[in-house]
């Protein structure tokens, strides 16, 4: 009798979507009826992880926090889009007192459904050796003894680069993927797990995306979470060997919006089937 084989250790692979208000989505995602206070709690039993683009605009109060936590299931994981006013900054390395402003100023109320911060470059920032060295030096690591999970996105060609990779590995901050043709696009392992933004959904695609790109980043999804580094995504240095699993979140953002949640649906569901078939 041939003995079976244990499928491989992988991450938690979570799927989702930018937000949870958005009018098209009414009578389309959310059921005709539902009440706008009820959409978080309708959302977040169909998804896995939301990312919140709110606070980009602007810090909440901690009871809002705590609000939006208690709304969500069990697992269910925010990642939070951190404000512009920290990293419009002219010198981000001189950012630390925005930093702390935001980290610990209320986001310690959604506990463990506290997931990774994204903090999002401008297209019109270069790749500062320096200057990003002291802003990553600047991010806390822990939260109220919690670890934190800071994810760097970058829009700016120069950070295409074996320099910035290097860096962004040194700290161990991993670094934002994205489909999108007009930002920098590349799939670098910097740190202990996977962040990617999907910006290409389409509106003549009931699930936002083609069946079969459906199903390749859902193999792809799954080789992350396994803790591969897989060679058909653009890089800007060398590949890393096969490590630890990592966890994987995965966003759909913009792009023909009113179709993400059934792209983020339809890829959690094969990502799911992958699993149960292992």
């Amino acid at each position: 009798m041939t003995p079976t084989r244990a499928a491989p250790p992988s991450g938690p692979i979570r799927v989702g979507i930018g937000g949870w208000t958005f009018a098209p989505w009414r009578n389309n995602f959310y059921p005709a009826g539902l009440v706008q206070r009820r959409e978080l709690e309708y959302a977040s039993r169909h998804l896995r992880a939301i990312e919140i683009n709110g606070t980009f605009y602007g810090a909440q109060k901690p009871a809002t926090y705590a609000k939006w936590a208690a709304e969500t299931p069990e697992g269910f994981v925010f990642a939070l889009k951190a404000p512009r006013y920290v990293v419009e900054s002219r010198k981000l390395a001189a950012a630390g007192k925005g930093i702390e402003a935001f980290v610990f100023g209320g986001i310690a109320e959604m506990g463990d459904r506290l997931g990774p911060i994204n903090w999002q470059l401008g297209p019109s920032r270069p790749f500062d050796r320096d200057d990003i060295a002291g802003f990553l030096d600047a991010l806390p690591r822990e939260l109220d003894g919690r670890p934190l999970r800071h994810v760097l996105e970058v829009r700016h060609p120069s950070f295409a680069s074996e320099g910035y990779v290097a860096l962004a590995r040194a700290h161990g901050v991993p670094t934002v993927f994205t489909d999108a043709s007009k930002y920098p696009s590349f799939a670098d392992l910097t740190g202990d797990f996977v962040y990617a933004r999907l910006m290409r959904s389409a509106a003549d695609q009931p699930d936002g995306y083609p069946s079969a790109a459906l199903d390749d980043w859902a193999e792809q999804a799954s080789a992350w979470a396994q803790g591969k580094d897989t060679a058909g995504l653009p890089h800007a240095s060398t590949s890393q060997p096969d490590g630890a699993p990592r966890d994987v979140f995965i966003f759909f953002i913009s792009s023909a919006k009113e179709r993400n949640p059934a792209a983020a649906m339809a890829l959690q569901a094969r990502v799911d089937a992958r699993r149960r078939a292992d």
